[in-house]
């Protein structure tokens, strides 16, 4: 029994209790028996969607141990597996912004129809559970954003630009891996797409700006 981990990815003990709060880990590791389970043919596309947001949002281990109640148990070594999960999402709106922030989890291609919408999609608390995301986009006005973290990429040269342009800012980091690569394929009228970093809040610059400084001023 060493080799493995309960559903919710802790081994169980006299101390436990079900009312802990449950921390990042947790969370991780109770995605991690759900990918493994839908890559299994356990769980559905819609199920495992479902599972999953749920599994971000809990904030205590009880809330946790429901969503892999009915699952098996996951070696270590295959907790650690990518599961093939087909997953597509797809977003239609007109006139009213378009959100994707905090810890949601990013899809194998996402379909984004739009007209005259603002539309972020920030990845810098996004859950990865696949090295390429395809972003087939019809979008017309306003700015598509895309804020990313180092080790994401975004490779936009198969988007066609009617009226419109783009503005990437990637900070390149040879040291870190490529955990991402976004690809944006389709069409973008009038408007902008803009890829940026996350602004620094005040305390970091704050701190950038104090080592910056010369010693003794």
């Amino acid at each position: 029994m060493s080799g493995e981990i309960s559903p919710t990815g802790k081994r169980s003990g006299p101390g436990s209790s079900p009312e802990l709060r449950a921390s990042h880990a947790d969370r991780d590791r109770v995605v991690d028996v759900l990918r493994v389970a839908a890559g299994d043919g356990r769980l559905t596309a819609a199920e495992l969607d479902e599972r999953l947001e749920a599994a971000l949002s809990a904030r205590t281990v009880s809330e946790l141990t429901p969503l892999t109640a009915d699952l098996p148990p996951v070696s270590a070594s295959a907790g650690a597996a990518v599961a093939e999960v087909k997953d597509v999402l797809r977003i239609e709106q007109r006139f009213s912004a378009v959100e994707r922030v905090g810890r949601w989890v990013v899809p194998r291609r996402l379909e984004l129809a739009v007209e005259w919408c603002e539309v972020t999609l920030d990845f810098t608390q996004a859950v990865i559970t696949q090295d390429t995301l395809r972003i087939d986009v019809d979008m017309r006005g306003k700015t598509l954003t895309l804020v990313t973290r180092p080790g994401i990429v975004v490779d936009a040269d198969a988007l066609r630009l009617e009226h419109s342009r783009v503005k990437i800012r990637q900070a390149p980091d040879p040291g870190t891996p490529i955990a991402l690569r976004v690809e944006l394929v389709g069409k973008k009228k009038h408007g902008r797409v803009v890829v940026r970093p996350a602004r620094r809040t005040f305390g970091q610059w704050l701190l950038r700006r104090l080592t910056s400084l010369p010693a003794g001023d």
